[in-house]
């Protein structure tokens, strides 16, 4: 990285999300309580999707690269928040903050992805059930979820070394809670065209391909569903894609709003307000989305809890 660059700035100063000193406790004790129930609920749906052989399917092993997905870009944001809420001055350093860039990068265009081979297959169960366990083989799953994650790497990685590579301005202060592209822009003196287009065509390519791979999918099981002649199928067949539809209207809806738009267009405050959105208020809705609409994983849930009760039983008696 440029030499010049390191010695100017050794560290950022975050905003965080408000400046207004009363409201720093209460907001420290909400995010603190929803980051807490998103990695109870995350590790929990990761636990019960390994052992439960009920959960031993495609479906659920895209479920399973959700949660972990949730977990990383939660994580790598929430904890460095929620100590910004309780320190004079609110700094990362400098290389910690090109970290956490690439980190969020790289799961955030995870999350997309897997998103969008969760859709697929439930198009390949609903469309071509005959065909579900050839079609998704456990060789397919596997590539469907490593070439997305070496993908976003390379993406993650292109972005942040390109943006730590320009000259920042003496000026260091960060006007968001967390190291974002954007208003890590706005800092920088020197030309920033080059790096603005990549983000924009890297953003909207991830968008675009995604949602249009989830557009087509569902497009295809509407059209599967309006052919049956029950409505009791129909209303099954609808109801097992009724969690993952909600992730995607409410993901999908807050990156557009967030990412497909010109640097210039930007406002800050809106942007925090979706950036806490998907980035803390999503990892927490995930896993309760699918285990209170998902009858598959309240019953494996379920099962888990008799299991884990009886073996307690067990060792009570003994004793």
């Amino acid at each position: 990285m440029d030499k010049h660059n390191r010695t100017i700035l050794n560290e950022f100063i975050l905003m965080g999300i408000t400046d207004r000193p009363e409201l720093q406790a209460p907001l420290f004790v909400l995010f603190l309580i929803i980051y807490i129930i998103s990695v109870v609920g995350i590790l929990g749906m990761i636990i019960l999707t390994l052992v439960d052989s009920k959960l031993q399917t495609p479906m659920y092993f895209f479920l399973r690269h959700l949660a972990i997905t949730d977990l990383g870009y939660s994580t790598t944001v929430g904890p460095k928040m929620l100590v910004n809420f309780i320190v004079d001055e609110n700094t990362i350093s400098y290389y910690f903050c090109a970290i956490q860039l690439a980190l969020f990068i790289l799961f955030l265009g995870n999350e997309l992805f897997i998103l969008s081979a969760m859709s697929y297959d439930r198009y390949v169960a609903i469309c071509n059930p005959l065909l579900y366990t050839v079609i998704m083989s456990q060789r397919v799953c596997h590539m469907m979820v490593t070439i997305p994650y070496l993908y976003n790497t390379f993406v993650s990685l292109l972005v942040t070394i390109k943006i730590f590579n320009l000259t920042f301005c003496g000026y260091n202060v960060i006007s968001h809670f967390y190291c974002d592209s954007v208003p890590l822009l706005s800092l920088i003196c020197s030309n920033t065209q080059e790096i603005e287009i990549i983000i924009f065509s890297l953003s909207a390519f991830l968008l675009i391909v995604s949602l249009l791979v989830v557009l087509v999918s569902y497009l295809l099981i509407l059209v599967a569903i309006l052919r049956m002649n029950s409505a009791e199928s129909r209303r099954k067949t609808f109801s097992t894609c009724g969690s993952h539809l909600t992730v995607v209207v409410v993901f999908y809806g807050t990156l557009i709003f967030m990412y497909v738009q010109p640097v210039s267009s930007h406002s800050s405050d809106a942007d925090k307000v979706a950036s806490i959105f998907y980035t803390l208020v999503i990892p927490m809705l995930n896993p309760l989305i699918y285990s209170l609409r998902n009858k598959d994983v309240k019953y494996a849930l379920r099962r888990t809890l008799e299991k884990l009760q009886a073996i307690f039983s067990q060792r009570h008696y003994i004793i």
